[in-house]
């Protein structure tokens, strides 16, 4: 049984928290990503960055924690105070994929994050080099099984949506090539083009430039829609491959712990700025969709999409050492 002190002190230390999130927040944010500056991922954190800044009248500092199959930038969201100062905006492959192919991580994935809130959906470009000899995704496959293992499927990295869009793929077709991961989407698109990998899934953002200009070859998108930046383009499944549907998606996380007041301040705070014509001109041009939603929605996405490359990443073996 509590004592009136005890009753008073938590009556005091309940009324300074909601008095702290009223405030919230009063100094600047930042926001971690745990990719390089200049990926994919930190372009659509800096186009959020930029948005968002005004809806919460302060400044938001984007802090780029690169490295470790996002493990150093995940870690350091994980073990931020939860006062809603310190957040990270999250790619899918940092939070529902990379956990499948790491073996031993410093935090717990399920645990240890709070979702806030979805800044985009986005999608995958199946593209080949050029001077392939290949000019839709039914004839990538019969040149595949007729070549196993010849082609070599480049990725910006082991545990990169690239990397098991590439695996289903594999898994769904029954064709053999060889994954070549790299640090990062650059070098790969480079070698693409070049004719030193000859098939890549990358996210739009990132090869969408390449292949509108001749490049590289776009055969196909891998969302379960067409995709506007590409309306000529088929999907994957439209053009051989029944059932084939890869998205990917980043958000807001922060650390748990965070109160409900906070959380929903900048939950409310990221689907104004998603909802803007200034916002969804920037992520169209660069060949994603904005999002929003709830922080429960935010959750379920994570949690559904962790199962399913769960099972994809077992069954390739792919393994994050």
């Amino acid at each position: 049984m509590r004592t009136p002190v005890t009753r008073i002190a938590a009556l005091l230390l309940a009324g300074a928290a909601a008095g702290a999130a009223a405030d919230y927040p009063d100094r600047p944010l930042r926001l971690i990503v745990p990719q390089a500056a200049g990926s994919a991922t930190d372009t659509a954190a800096r186009i959020l960055a930029n948005d968002l800044a005004p809806e919460l009248h302060q400044q938001i500092i984007v802090d780029n924690r690169p490295g470790g199959a996002f493990i150093i930038g995940m870690d350091l969201i994980a073990k931020a105070p939860p006062d809603g100062y310190t957040l990270g905006f999250v790619p899918i492959g940092a939070i529902a994929i990379s956990r499948s192919m790491v073996q031993k991580l410093p935090y717990d994935p399920d645990r240890d994050f709070q979702a806030i809130g979805l800044a985009y959906t986005g999608q995958l470009l199946l593209a080949v080099y050029p001077g392939l000899p290949v000019k839709s995704v039914a004839e990538l496959i019969e040149y595949a099984r007729r070549n196993p293992d010849r082609l070599l499927n480049a990725s910006s990295g082991n545990g990169s949506p690239g990397h098991v869009g590439g695996e289903l793929f594999k898994q769904m077709t029954g064709v053999s090539m060889q994954h070549v991961p790299y640090k990062g989407g650059a070098q790969a698109i480079n070698d693409l083009m070049a004719g030193h990998v000859q098939v890549m899934f990358e996210s739009l953002n990132s090869i969408s430039t390449f292949a509108h200009s001749g490049r590289v070859l776009g055969l196909a998108v891998s969302g379960p829609q067409r995709s506007n930046a590409f309306p000529d383009l088929p999907t994957i499944a439209e053009a051989g491959v029944p059932g084939y549907a890869v998205t990917t998606w980043a958000g807001v996380l922060g650390p748990a712990g965070v109160s409900r007041e906070v959380v929903a301040a900048v939950n409310a705070a990221i689907n104004r700025a998603v909802r803007s014509a200034d916002f969804r001109q920037h992520y169209a041009a660069i060949g994603n969709e904005a999002a929003g939603g709830t922080p429960e929605e935010f959750a379920e996405l994570i949690r559904r999409d962790s199962a399913r490359w769960a099972d994809v990443v077992r069954r390739s073996g792919a393994r994050i050492e």
